[in-house]
């Protein structure tokens, strides 16, 4: 299964924003990227989205719907490394839920052990470094699975969605956060002007460097649009799939269900 972002060839090429490399570096491009942003990554995506994916994982916490009880819940929150989507899952929920979050990057990881540890949160939230293409859990260990900008940095999408379902129980919920394709007049040409002109500048002037942030746009127009990802969803064996489209595609979650 090859989409947008798996354009390999007989020689195991793929694209790392608008650039072509083996398929075997692009996962230690993509480390670096991230290891020079981990402190920064809150910052970043204020730059990317104009503070708004804090309203969007707000929302995608509205949509895991944590139970308020002491329930066990169990979350695998994936390339979450600075714990974002963990702490809101746990301030939203009951005594009864717990989380693990699994990152590939070790600075981001650091990062949110730090975070985990200001909220009090050190012994309902733990931390694994592992890669969301084979995942370091048995089959149906996790209640509920979210991914928040973080699918279209893995090299094989096709093979995260298939670590997804393995993990979650029957009746699991797949849930992820990213950013996807405008599909509003207008709006669709001030986000590529904001994308391409605007965010490598301000990444420069705010963070010292404008390349993370170049290629960080470039993947965004090299993943899936809504359709094409809910079809690799159900691909993957999920069912009872929707899409909720926010501020008119700039960004979309992906809902399934493992049955």
């Amino acid at each position: 299964m090859n989409g947008p972002q798996e354009k390999s060839t007989d020689a195991a090429r793929t694209t790392f924003g608008f650039r072509e490399v083996a398929e075997g570096e692009r996962q230690g491009l993509v480390n670096e990227v991230f290891s020079g942003v981990a402190e920064r990554y809150d910052l970043m995506n204020d730059l990317m989205s104009g503070g708004l994916h804090r309203l969007w994982k707000d929302d995608l916490i509205v949509r895991l719907n944590p139970p308020k009880s002491a329930t066990p819940f169990r979350l695998i929150d994936v390339a979450g490394g600075t714990a974002d989507i963990a702490l809101k899952a746990l301030a939203a929920g009951g005594t009864g839920v717990s989380a693990v979050v699994c990152d590939i990057s070790p600075e981001m990881l650091a990062v949110g052990k730090r975070k985990i540890a200001e909220a009090g949160y050190a012994e309902r939230i733990g931390t694994v470094l592992g890669n969301a293409e084979a995942l370091p859990f048995a089959d149906r260990s996790f209640d509920a699975y979210t991914i928040a900008f973080g699918i279209r940095n893995v090299t094989h999408i096709d093979r995260a969605l298939a670590e997804a379902y393995r993990v979650l129980k029957p009746g699991g919920h797949f849930l992820c956060l990213e950013f996807s394709h405008v599909d509003v007049p207008i709006l669709d040409k001030l986000y590529d002007f904001h994308s391409f002109e605007v965010i490598p500048r301000l990444g420069a002037l705010a963070a010292g460097a404008a390349e993370p942030y170049r290629y960080l746009v470039e993947s965004i127009r090299n993943f899936p649009n809504q359709q094409a990802f809910a079809e690799l969803v159900k691909a993957a064996g999920f069912a009872n799939i929707s899409v909720r489209n926010l501020t008119g595609g700039v960004a979309a979650i992906h809902s399934g269900w493992r049955i």
